[in-house]
């Protein structure tokens, strides 16, 4: 009788004390979730202040509360009595091998955050990278979506971005053209360069500051080189270029001034052969 009453009074103490620890990890996991609501909520407000992109605020807040929250859970489970350190051993080496297994994904997510965060580019721009040219249309945390000026769409890992060098046509306000043209060498350059000049000032898109420059190059093996350099602004690049090389070929042609061919001065020698000595009888 006393034994069992002793055994009914320990299975009594065990409920109490397991019953209090049920309590007690049921108040750290409803208290813990409240605390990383509230951890997330201010950090929300804190990247929306510092002008973070929605999307890697969202990813990073994600990343957050799942860590959190697993925290959570863990001190719950320990406050039960339940032997946590093989659980993390175990969350760690499942960690270790999913880095592992996705090694290449987790260097273009890394990428894809140096992308959002650094801003080499952003969407709309036109910008050469990861061996693609064209409009940036979606930049992402694994990868980032082009498109070329013949309308294809191209995906290009980040990793493959961040790693070369970005070339971005947009960033600057205005661009200069460089065009390369020959005259001959029978040409007035005084002519030739007044000529360009009066083209690139009649165009409206050439901006008068930087002001334009038309020089002499080089010497050519065939023509005298004269470069030719307006500034405009980034999006009438293309067609001022286009432009402006037909309208200084026509006004080349109006003045008289030629784009000559490469050419070869061939200079042909004959030579006589020397006349060979009379055999002499007998031989």
């Amino acid at each position: 009788m006393l034994e069992t009453l002793m055994n009914t009074e320990a299975m009594a103490a065990y409920a109490r004390d397991w019953g209090l620890n049920l309590i007690f990890a049921l108040l750290i996991f409803i208290v813990g979730r409240w605390l990383v609501k509230g951890v997330v909520a201010v950090g929300r407000r804190v990247l929306a202040r510092a002008e973070m992109d929605e999307m890697l605020s969202h990813f990073v807040l994600s990343i957050v509360h799942g860590v959190l929250l697993l925290v959570i859970v863990i001190a719950a489970l320990n406050r039960l009595g339940v032997d946590t350190t093989s659980l993390v051993a175990l969350i760690g080496a499942a960690g270790l091998a999913i880095g592992l297994s996705l090694q290449d994904s987790l260097k273009n997510f890394a990428a894809g955050v140096m992308l959002i965060v650094f801003r080499p580019f952003k969407t709309g721009d036109f910008v050469e990278a990861g061996g693609t040219t064209g409009v940036v249309e979606k930049i992402n945390i694994f990868s980032s979506t082009f498109r070329t000026p013949d309308n294809r769409e191209i995906v290009v890992p980040n990793g493959a971005i961040y790693a070369g060098v970005i070339t971005n046509y947009s960033a600057r306000q205005t661009r200069r053209i460089d065009l390369l043209v020959g005259i001959s060498y029978d040409d007035d350059i005084r002519k030739a360069k007044s000529v360009a000049e009066a083209v690139l000032a009649a165009d409206e898109r050439v901006l008068a500051d930087p002001a334009p420059v038309v020089a002499v190059a080089s010497l050519g093996d065939s023509s005298v080189n004269l470069h030719i350099r307006p500034w405009v602004k980034t999006a009438d690049y293309f067609m001022a270029m286009c432009e402006l090389t037909e309208k200084i070929k026509i006004a080349f042609d109006e003045n008289g001034i030629s784009i000559p061919y490469p050419q070869t001065d061939l200079h042909v020698r004959q030579v006589i052969p020397a006349l060979a000595p009379a055999p002499a009888k007998g031989d």
